[in-house]
């Protein structure tokens, strides 16, 4: 069964959560890919759009939105995320995996982009 740590950031107050998914309700988010919208009411959050932004791996490995599928591997980098370059122009291999979500996913980052995290949290 997946297990994914959820950091959910809300943009108007400029504060983040985070929570834990197990089981039948982590399992949902499997195939969803970085910028898709998701209903809150999926991860129990009803009433927020979500948006997921990015994730990173069992190995730390971050996950990167222009690579399709969930494939992992070294692939030559500009810049973020997963390489920060230190002169102009420099490009180098880096560790990282693809847009779509898997089992070896371990961190899914989603932002608000509907609704309120308070309204969120009295439900």
């Amino acid at each position: 069964m997946p297990e994914f740590k959820l950091v959910i950031s809300d943009p108007t107050t400029g504060k983040a959560e985070q929570i834990e998914l197990k089981g039948d309700q982590a399992s949902r988010l499997i195939g969803y890919k970085i910028g898709d919208i998701i209903d809150g009411g999926l991860i129990g959050r009803p009433g927020v759009k979500l948006q997921i932004r990015g994730g990173s791996g069992r190995a730390g490995e971050p996950m990167r939105p222009d690579i399709p599928g969930a494939r992992k591997g070294y692939f030559l980098l500009s810049g973020p995320p997963g390489y920060k370059p230190k002169e102009k122009g420099e490009r180098r291999r880096r560790y990282v995996r693809g847009n779509t979500i898997t089992d070896d996913v371990v961190q899914i980052n989603l932002v608000i982009i509907e609704g309120s995290q308070a309204s969120a949290q009295q439900s």
